[in-house]
């Protein structure tokens, strides 16, 4: 088991397993699984971009959780199917990246809140690199929250469901933009708890040298 790795209980349920086996025998690589939640995020940003109503929540809200499949399979193609490559690395955390901003933003943009958009976005992707600066000190990577990745598209998933919910009824999108502010003051917060975890165990290595 690799201590860098995400832990995801999906992993050791039987659907994943089958799954999983069926794209390891098409010769499916993981990534190309990784690439595609760029496109499966892509596709909901724009839909909710050309339609901020019910349509759009849903599509966007479905994107989403392809985009989370895909993220669960590309690691599961990889080390359970041993396809793991040289570069598989750089593929399971440069598509993340790519993928949550171009949702955060998207999102941020589609309630004409552009500015709050980006700096969730970034704050999202701080919250990536605090972790993986931990590994490259020689610390476990850390995927706390109180909002990692997974949480992050959880709150949006919600939120663009109730939105379907809300502008059917009033029109309006105060639901969506509530789940902008809590994605941007969540990461922020996540990049605050995760610093200070390597603060602890820098500090908790040091006693034990000395």
């Amino acid at each position: 088991m690799d201590d860098n790795r995400r832990p995801i209980s999906a992993r050791s349920t039987g659907w994943a397993k089958h799954i999983t086996n069926a794209l390891v025998k098409r010769d499916i690589s993981p990534n190309q699984i990784s690439v595609t939640s760029i496109v499966f995020a892509l596709v909901g940003a724009i839909a909710l971009n050309i339609d901020n109503g019910v349509a759009g929540s849903i599509c966007c809200a479905i994107a989403i959780q392809l985009r989370l499949l895909c993220n669960l399979f590309d690691g599961m193609v990889a080390i359970e199917g041993g396809k793991q490559s040289p570069i598989g690395s750089l593929y399971n955390e440069f598509p993340d990246r790519i993928a949550d901003s171009l949702l955060i933003v998207g999102l941020g943009y589609a309630i004409w809140q552009p500015e709050l958009g980006w700096f969730a976005a970034l704050a999202a992707a701080l919250t990536a690199y605090v972790r993986v600066f931990g590994g490259a000190i020689g610390l476990q990577q850390n995927f706390m929250g109180p909002l990692a990745k997974q949480h992050r598209m959880a709150v949006m998933t919600v939120g663009l469901v109730l939105n379907a919910v809300e502008f059917h009824l009033y029109a309006s999108h105060y639901v969506l933009l509530l789940t902008l502010i809590i994605i941007a003051i969540g990461s922020a917060a996540t990049c605050i708890t995760r610093t200070l975890a390597i603060s602890r165990q820098l500090k908790e290595a040091g006693h034990v040298d000395q």
